[in-house]
């Protein structure tokens, strides 16, 4: 049986593509295997799918001077030992990472034992971890036109971003049980990505008065972030994070209100779900939720809020705007040529372990 370890931590949307590969790897004769860190989410997200895990060391890699980076280059060294011991194990036929800094030391080790490494890139512009791995890739799998100008064009395929089949079996009425919205009012799900946004849980809560005269809210507000005195609210439910259950939460939803992600806004565009986005700022980024924004906004999938214009009344002015204009956001959606990502990247795949195996 062909072997594929896989790895990207960090963040959920690091992880949920390679979910959406799962079944089209096991029906391709693919023996799985995950590599991550310990406490990581990644670890979370993945054992639930039943895939053997092993862990390693991951440093943070920083682009500016920092004491830490003294320290965690001790465990990035680490890291690689620990990925080289996992590949003399294991032996796989391919490498699949999407980024984190979890997979640095994994792509060079990889790189080292001459295994095929296939990288995937989410944004627009590829993070530190990809960016630094770009030369030890047979592969790089991008999601966004813009992205190319940043790739070796030689080995660089335009994807998208795989999303899973899951997501698609949402049931509407199941969704409304589980928030307890018992009446026909429109719902809005609030999506601050899987470690929560500090801001735009505060707006949210800030607006609830005037926001629940007319709608439901499901508010996803990232782990540690529920505001217990807010629980008994009618017409409002809220969720560290939802796993299992996110097909039925999007099934219900009128209106998306997120992050901007890259992994998110395939999906959202996937399921055609007008929305609002948030993009994380300049300040707490490198930037690549603006360019993911700016990117849908163009092409009239997205109402766009900055994070610095947002307050109360920015947030209800573009919930009342995209409710007038649901129609419009989605004829927009459904005309696009964006399709469903897995069958490129299991191309990809294939292509390099079939190399390997000349």
């Amino acid at each position: 049986m062909k072997k594929i370890i896989m790895t990207g931590g960090g963040t959920a949307g690091h992880v949920t593509p390679n979910i959406a590969l799962l079944s089209s790897l096991r029906k391709e004769g693919f023996s799985v295997y995950y590599v991550g860190t310990k406490d990581g989410i990644e670890r979370q997200l993945i054992e639930k799918e039943n895939i053997p895990y092993y862990t390693i060391k991951a440093g943070k890699l920083r682009r500016y001077l920092d004491v830490k980076n003294i320290t965690d280059i001790a465990k990035i060294s680490q890291g690689f030992m620990q990925s080289l011991a996992i590949l003399n194990k294991l032996k796989p036929d391919i490498l699949f990472s999407k980024g984190g800094f979890v997979s640095s030391p994994l792509v060079w080790a990889a790189w080292s034992k001459r295994i095929p490494v296939v990288l995937h890139e989410s944004d627009i512009t590829p993070g530190l971890a990809n960016k630094i791995a770009l030369p030890f890739a047979k592969n790089i799998c991008y999601s966004f036109p813009e992205t190319i100008k940043f790739l070796p064009k030689d080995k660089s395929k335009l994807t998208g971003i795989p999303v899973r089949e899951t997501l698609f079996t949402g049931n509407e009425v199941f969704g409304r049980k589980l928030c307890s919205f018992h009446d026909k009012k429109p719902i809005i799900v609030i999506i601050g990505g899987s470690l929560g946004s500090q801001i735009l849980n505060k707006t949210i809560r800030q607006s609830l008065d005037t926001l629940l005269e007319n709608h439901h809210i499901c508010h996803i507000c990232g782990q540690g972030n529920i505001e217990k005195n807010l629980n008994n609210i009618p017409g409002y439910k809220q969720f560290e994070y939802i796993s299992d259950e996110l097909p039925h939460i999007f099934a219900m939803a009128n209106i998306v209100v997120s992050r901007a992600g890259a992994t998110t806004l395939n999906e959202i565009l996937a399921l055609k779900k007008p929305n609002i986005l948030i993009p994380l700022s300049r300040q707490a980024s490198r930037g690549d939720q603006i360019l993911n924004a700016e990117s849908y906004k163009k092409q009239g999938f997205s109402y766009v809020v900055e994070e610095e214009t947002l307050n109360e009344e920015t947030l209800i002015n573009a919930i009342n705007h995209v409710s007038s204009k649901e129609k419009e956001y989605i004829a927009k959606m459904e005309a696009s040529a964006m399709t469903n990502a897995i069958e490129k990247v299991m191309e990809v795949i294939c292509h390099n372990v079939k190399d390997t195996a000349k």
